[in-house]
Order: C-alpha cells, then structure tokens, then sequence
C-alpha cells in the first residue's frame, strides 16, 4: 500500500499542516524520507527524542517490555511503574509520582492537584490560579485557558474561570495578582512555545517567595526544560528554586507517550483514591522505555555533554549570523536554543524553517519569529557541525 503526504489531507482532521516528506526512518540524529533522502534532526519531535531515534537502550527496554506485560490498567500496580517512580523520587525533591500520558495531562493533574490541596485546606475561595502571559501548558481546555494565548483557546466557549495571568519575567506583574485566594503560580522556567525564553533566576526566587507568603503553590511546567534539556535533570535544579509540584513528559519517554507529575507527600495526599486517574498513566512499555531513558541521562557524561554542546551550538549559529543577519537575539539553555528574528525578518520563521528542510535539516518554531533548535542530548559534535553548515546554506539561499 503506497500512502503519501496527500493522504493526510484526505484523511487527517486538518488541525496540522505536516511538511511535504513523510519520515519513514530514524536512527541517532538522522532521519530519511519515503524516498530515501538522509535529513538532520535539530527538532527532536519538539523536544521529545531525547537520545534520538531508535537508541539501542531504549529499544531493548522497549522489545524486553513487550514480552512480558503491556498494559494492566490501575485497578494493579506493575514493576515498571514502581521502578520509574523511584528512580524519580530519588533523582528530584519529589516524594511522590503521578504517571499519565502527556504534558497537557500532568499539568492537569498539577493544576487540579494544587486547587484541591488549596481548597481543603483554606477553603472554596482559594481557587485562583495566576499564569504567565504567552505561556503555555497543553492543550486540554483548562490546561490550554490556562496557558495566556488566547489564539489557543478562543472559539471553544466559556471558559474556566479563576484564572489571571502576569508578565513573565515581571515580578511586580505577578505581586500585582496574588493574594491569599490564589491556589497556585504555574510556569515554565524556560518559556517554550513562547519564544524559548528562560526565566531571570530572581524572578523565579522572588516567586517562590510570594507563593510562601501568600499559601499558593509553586508549579513548574518542565515538560520541554526538563530530562536533561539544561544540563541539569531539571531546570529547577539548574536555578536553584525547589517547587511544590512538577510536570514532566516529552523527553521523558524519549518518543514513547508518558507524562509525570511530581509533588511532595503531604500536598499528594490531598489525592485520595478516586478523585482523579488515568486509563493508561503507568503503562508498563511507558514506564519501562522512560525508565531506560532516565538511567541514561541523568550521568554526568550526557549532562555535562549537553553544556558542552549547547556552547558549540549557540557559537555556530552566532557566526552564521554575524555572516548573514537574521536574528536579534539567540537565547536559551542547553540544547533548547531560540533564535529570535530581527526586526526587518518578522514572522519569517516557517519560511527558515522551509528553507532548512531544502537542506536536510529538521528545525522549529516557537511562535511566528523564533527559530527553535531541540536536539537529541548525545548529537554528536560532528553532527551538530554539518547541521550548522546546512542551517548556514539555507540562510544564504534564503536572505539572497
């Protein structure tokens, strides 16, 4: 059966709009098309692909998992799950772990977490919830009305209510809204789909300081910073600022579907047995392939690799650009690199992205003006320096 890129259109609701090659392989950094043609990956299937496609590791945890449990349901508990939970626990300031299957989902079960904890213990008052403007948080329509862009949650109906947003970045914006009625502060410590923009370190202090006064909770959405992306397990670590409860998911199960959220004992206890689940959270195959993923990159050697990496990287996009200006700013951590259009080049961002691909590079947006680079964690030096040569070809055929 021959099936193409048109068959999408055919077939698929037409909420995305895929690139004309369909992926067919993977293997390490690289990927090939239906037609055989080799493509860099500096997109990571947005920051998920942490070890990259088809890592040996976690296609034997994989394939061991497949022949023996695949799926139990939470009515059980299994090996693979306990052991993921553990590894977690004894890795973050968490004492306890939620396993679903998507960062929309753990921030959910963050969200509604830290209003039931909130509410138990104050009262129904304590229900606001404060979030930063163009973050966002998934795309279930309280995660999604969560998030501050309206462009994502517009034109469904009523929404949530008790939901107020702040500046990111702007401490006084946030002292502005929080009183003792709010739950909780959600945030990214790097915004991604906003624009790849980390956090100021005294912001997130000041924050935490505010949620301490005030009995909100702290949540930190690290479903695109953490696993290693800042060459810290999690960004929070990297900043030194503990939070109350944390989502996890993307490069978590490094391709497989897996979410997390992460807490503390005495706020989890405010989830008894019936007050939120999941058919599938703690899936065995997820639990064993993230397991894997886990072990493998919480060593010094990928950790300090990706630190390494993100210094060559940032570096061979600064002299491409010092050839060729296009971009203002390039900002980030880690591998989770934006790269912010200049003034005269606005909204272009799809069309450097259109002119990578005529390379065989696989980059991203972050919005209309950020070109946005997630890699695999292990990419090679040598790759991410013919991914540079191919990303400068594509800015010269594209500025002219």
């Amino acid at each position: 059966m021959s099936l193409s890129r048109s068959d999408f259109d055919q077939y698929m609701v037409p909420n995305y709009a895929p690139a004309e090659f369909v992926p067919v392989r993977g293997a390490g950094s690289r990927v090939w098309d239906q037609a055989g043609r080799e493509y860099l990956d500096l997109a990571g299937g947005i920051a998920v692909n942490s070890l990259g496609h088809c890592h040996p590791v976690l296609v034997k945890a994989l394939t061991e998992q497949a022949n023996k449990l695949w799926h139990v349901s939470n009515v059980y508990t299994n090996e693979p799950a306990l052991a993921l939970a553990q590894q977690l626990v004894a890795s973050t300031f968490a004492e306890k772990v939620f396993f679903c299957n998507s960062g929309a989902e753990a921030n959910e079960a963050a969200l509604k977490l830290a209003r039931r904890a909130a509410i138990e213990r104050f009262g129904e008052k304590k229900h606001k919830v404060l979030s930063a403007l163009n973050s966002f948080h998934g795309r279930t329509f309280f995660t999604v009305t969560v998030g501050g862009q309206p462009k994502y949650s517009d034109g469904f109906g009523p929404k949530p209510e008790g939901i107020a947003y702040f500046e990111y970045n702007n401490l006084d914006s946030v002292k502005a809204l929080i009183d003792d009625d709010t739950a909780c502060v959600i945030l990214e410590p790097i915004q991604g789909e906003g624009g790849v923009l980390p956090a100021d370190p005294a912001f997130l202090q000041g924050v935490r300081e505010l949620c301490n006064q005030h009995n909100a909770f702290l949540i930190f959405d690290e479903v695109q910073s953490g696993m290693g992306r800042t060459g810290s397990l999690f960004a929070y670590q990297e900043y030194g600022v503990v939070p109350d409860i944390l989502s996890s998911a993307k490069s978590l199960g490094g391709g497989f579907p897996i979410g997390a959220m992460l807490t503390t004992a005495d706020i989890a206890k405010h989830l008894v047995a019936g007050t939120h689940g999941t058919t599938y959270g703690g899936n065995p195959l997820a639990c064993a392939v993230a397991g894997a993923v886990l072990a493998e990159i919480n060593t010094p050697a990928v950790l300090e690799g990706v630190k390494t990496k993100h210094q060559q990287l940032k570096a061979g996009v600064e002299a491409i650009n010092a050839k060729y200006p296009l971009f203002k700013e390039v900002r980030g951590m880690g591998l989770l690199l934006g790269c912010v259009l200049a003034d005269g080049y606005k909204d272009r961002a799809k069309e450097v992205l259109n002119a990578a691909v005529k390379e065989g590079l696989m980059v991203l947006m972050a919005g209309p003006n950020v070109v946005r680079f997630a890699p695999s964690l292990v990419i090679s030096d040598e790759e991410i320096a013919t991914a540079l040569s191919r990303f400068e070809a594509a800015i010269a055929k594209l500025l002219g």
